[in-house]
């Protein structure tokens, strides 16, 4: 599948939506993988059961704080130098890429690598979501080490990391990250074709693109949005969705801290919805608590919308005022065994309350 204009404008809406306000912004990635269609350069994205499983395929990513990338803007090499650095190191060269995240920047990275080096895009990705930690990832919970691992900067410094496991993995890379300024350019987790198979979350690229083409669609004809999404996502791996709170943005607290955006949205109720929802952010939306009660956690997405014009809003971009749709929905099977929620359950973002499935929150 050749992706175009039209795919990569979708695709920008649907990523903002799964990265559950993560990710970076989809925008300027967007952008820039335009720019390769412009010059006459494609973008092949292919399905996970149609690849060898003997390829070897590299993911590669923008890790950082997403308040950072808004002011510091990559040139599009730093993922590439990344890859070339890590299949200097294998001694072999890439056969694909693909994300590591579908959230945010992270789902466009791949295909701007794609894009400039030739190299088919699988479409899957190893969290079905952002989250802000680099083992947080299904390719790691089933068996794929992360290292080596390649990180560069937009200067063409590059450090290889080498680490005994895939927490030291994130430690060190994270380090180097805010040494290069707080955002920088990863290739990692190199894998072959049937650990792709066996690991990654699939066909999540195609599935942002159809959620932002779904939204497009239903503004365009004068539906309903939410009512759209909320009706397309059981046909999905992300089976249950559900509207759990709509207000206006009352307060919000940001930092960028240890190399994370970390901060507190307070949204008041208005309408038929009543109370103070506050939701904790380390670079994505990790629990939404209504006056104290839990209503959706982690790895569960926890989206914010404009209410009126249905666009996902990534936590770099809340303001105080806005007017907002809080919907949950669940994550794929495969995120929610017990070697899974181990690496990226709630108790591994410091959350003293259990996971509990939104299906389950709703009741």
């Amino acid at each position: 599948m050749k992706l175009d204009s039209q795919d990569l404008a979708d695709l920008a809406v649907g990523a903002a939506f799964l990265g559950t306000g993560g990710g970076g912004d989809p925008y300027i990635g967007r952008q820039m993988v335009q720019r390769c269609l412009d010059e006459g350069l494609s973008v092949d994205l292919v399905d996970p059961d149609e690849i060898g499983d003997e390829a070897l395929v590299i993911p590669t990513a923008m890790m950082g704080a997403p308040t950072v990338l808004v002011e510091k803007i990559p040139s599009g090499d730093e993922a590439i130098a990344s890859l070339r650095q890590l299949e200097q190191r294998l001694g072999r060269k890439a056969t694909h890429t693909m994300p590591i995240e579908i959230g945010g920047i992270n789902s466009t990275i791949p295909l701007l690598v794609g894009a400039r080096l030739g190299l088919p895009v699988v479409d899957a990705d190893g969290m079905g979501r952002a989250f802000p930690e680099l083992q947080m990832e299904t390719f790691g919970v089933y068996g794929v080490p992360g290292c080596p691992m390649a990180v560069s900067n937009e200067w063409g410094d590059c450090a290889l990391i080498e680490a005994t496991d895939n927490r030291m993995m994130e430690w060190l890379s994270r380090g180097v990250a805010i040494r290069m300024g707080g955002a920088a350019y990863i290739a990692e987790y190199a894998m072959s074709g049937a650990e792709v198979k066996r690991t990654a979350v699939p066909r999540t690229l195609s599935l942002a693109i159809q959620v932002g083409r779904v939204l497009r669609e239903a503004r365009s004809d004068h539906r309903n949005p939410f009512e759209a999404l909320l009706s397309f996502m059981p046909q999905t791996l992300y089976s249950y969705a559900t509207i759990i709170y709509s207000g206006k943005v009352a307060d919000m607290q940001r930092e960028t801290k240890n190399g994370f955006s970390m901060g507190r949205a307070k949204i008041e109720g208005f309408g038929s919805y009543h109370g103070l929802m506050e939701i904790e952010i380390q670079n994505e939306n990790l629990i939404a608590r209504l006056d104290g009660e839990v209503k959706a956690i982690v790895p569960d997405l926890i989206c914010i919308m404009d209410s009126e014009t249905a666009e996902p809003i990534t936590t770099e971009a809340l303001r105080y005022g806005q007017r907002v749709t809080v919907i949950s929905v669940s994550v794929p099977e495969i995120m929610r065994t017990p070697e899974a929620l181990d690496v990226f359950g709630p108790a591994c973002f410091g959350l003293p309350e259990p996971y509990t499935k939104i299906e389950d929150l709703s009741a």
